[in-house]
């Protein structure tokens, strides 16, 4: 299953069955679900007395931004020097461009203190010149943006109401469990004050539209609009924000998506403290541990995360961590999956100072990190530093793994547009259905290490495959390097 963003729709297109995970832009008005402590038992009698109580800390974000691209330049003429149509046209156009366009978004918040904080949708606010908040009153209050989070898809505004208002209790969405009944409130569609109800249908979902995506999903129906709107258990605390749906159709059926509380809480937190989010920062690439992988390393289960690569001058630099570690444990937290790994990095404090549990060399190490800033950072600019030694050797055909090889040199660097100074060993053909054919290896493919060992010829790869068969072994754990980015590759030797 094939799955794109488009920055355009905010839509994730999930082939074959072309349905879309819409994480509804502000024209579209988006959806929102924070998690709680949905602990609901049994089939409740009615939602009427839950509605009356919470419809008043449910409110509407409007927005209006100013865009040139979105007015058009207007109609164009060419009048001669020192026409009066000529001034005419250019000022009309001018403030065509200039006026601002209301209402352009329209999404869902909920009231978290008595003094007017509201919380929401990044993707409401995002591209805002202007917020309103409209009240269930239907008041309305110009918001000031305090804090947004583009990870999280969160962020925190303030309105200034004349009288305490009524905010919302938080829950825990850690207990909340799948079957639980669950209760949406929000604006659909511009239909304020909609409440629908279902169950919690599934936990930890991954969308891939983020680093730290941990979705509760949800069967309440949720609809544009609903973004930014809370997800209530049966007692009425919120225990996620509504953000997004999976649809064929733009419209609600039955597959919605909510950001929990247990992490929305402390992201708000953040920005209601900061105006911006503190996470730590460990400095490290990672990738998933396979079977194959496990096996390669002597691991008897595939978890945890591997260290594809170390950024320089980072605190896992600094601490000692290498290329091929496989981090099982972080401040006494497991780690079984290494998607796991960046929400709970984020979540220990900056400047902490932590014990990290690593497989290496057929054993468990505990390395001491302290963990910088990751806000503080461009991680854009980061690759793994880590370099071969050495060139020797000729091309070869290795059939075990169904590749061709060559020693790196300066002219395999031009016609695979590879960095001069790289080094290891080039991919230069892939045999088809092979093991690397598979797993993605294709011509121009530098493979920099074998078995956590830097290599420079084929015929070192060629060892190592005698190595790995007389010792039983059936894979070989390759770290290579495609387009600037590492990644380990455990390949089935072939006899």
């Amino acid at each position: 299953m094939t799955v794109t963003l488009t920055a355009s729709s905010f839509a994730l297109r999930f082939s074959p069955f072309a349905a879309k995970v819409l994480f509804l832009v502000p024209v579209l008005a988006l959806l929102a679900c924070p998690p709680n402590d949905a602990v609901a038992r049994g089939v409740p009698d009615g939602f009427a007395d839950l509605a009356e109580r919470l419809l008043p800390s449910v409110v509407t974000i409007e927005t209006s931004q100013k865009s040139q691209e979105a007015h058009g330049r207007g109609p164009q003429f060419d009048f001669p020097p020192g026409s009066p149509f000529r001034d005419f046209f250019e000022e009309y156009n001018k403030r065509r461009r200039d006026a601002p366009r209301r209402g352009a978004a329209v999404g869902s918040g909920f009231i978290i203190s008595k003094d007017g904080f509201v919380v929401t949708n990044n993707h409401v606010i995002e591209n805002a010149d202007e917020v309103e908040v409209v009240l269930n009153d239907d008041q309305r209050l110009k918001g000031k943006v305090i804090g947004k989070d583009p990870k999280t898809d969160l962020a925190l505004i303030k309105i200034e109401p004349e009288n305490d208002l009524i905010p919302v209790e938080w829950g825990n969405s850690k207990i909340a469990r799948i079957g639980d009944w669950v209760v949406a409130i929000g604006n659909p569609l511009g239909l304020g004050g909609t409440v629908t109800a279902g169950i919690i249908s599934a936990r930890g979902r991954n969308l891939r539209s983020g680093p730290y995506d941990d979705y509760i999903q949800t069967d309440a129906p949720i609809n544009r609009g609903n973004s930014g709107g809370p997800l209530f258990d049966i007692e009425g605390r919120v225990i996620g924000v509504n953000t997004a749906i999976l649809s064929p159709s733009g419209g609600s059926i039955g597959i919605g998506f909510a950001i929990p509380s247990s992490l929305a809480q402390g992201v708000i937190a953040q920005l209601k403290e900061f105006g911006t989010t503190k996470r730590g920062w460990l400095g490290v690439q990672i990738q998933s541990v396979t079977d194959e992988i496990a096996e390669s390393l002597g691991l008897k289960n595939a978890k945890g995360a591997l260290v594809a690569g170390v950024v320089d001058d980072s605190p896992a630099s600094s601490a000692g961590f290498k290329t091929g570690d496989v981090i099982l444990s972080f401040n006494s937290v497991e780690v079984p999956q290494s998607r796991r790994l960046p929400r709970i990095v984020a979540d220990t404090g900056v400047g902490k100072e932590v014990d990290v549990v690593v497989w290496r060399d057929g054993k468990k190490e505990t390395l001491r990190v302290t963990l910088g800033e990751l806000e503080k950072v461009d991680t854009a600019s980061f690759r793994p530093g880590d370099k071969s030694e050495g060139k020797s050797g000729r091309t070869e055909t290795i059939t075990e793994l169904g590749i061709k090889l060559s020693p790196f040199d300066k002219a395999l660097a031009k016609q695979f547009e590879l960095e001069e100074d790289a080094e290891g060993v080039v991919i230069v053909d892939v045999e088809r259905d092979s093991s690397a054919w598979e797993k993605g290896l294709q011509p121009g493919t530098l493979i920099v290490e074998v078995d956590q060992e830097k290599i420079s010829s084929p015929a070192q790869i060629a060892a190592k495959i005698e190595e790995a068969l007389e010792a039983g072994r059936r894979s070989l754990l390759l770290l290579v390097d495609q387009g600037g980015d590492s990644r380990f590759v455990a390949l089935r030797i072939k006899k």
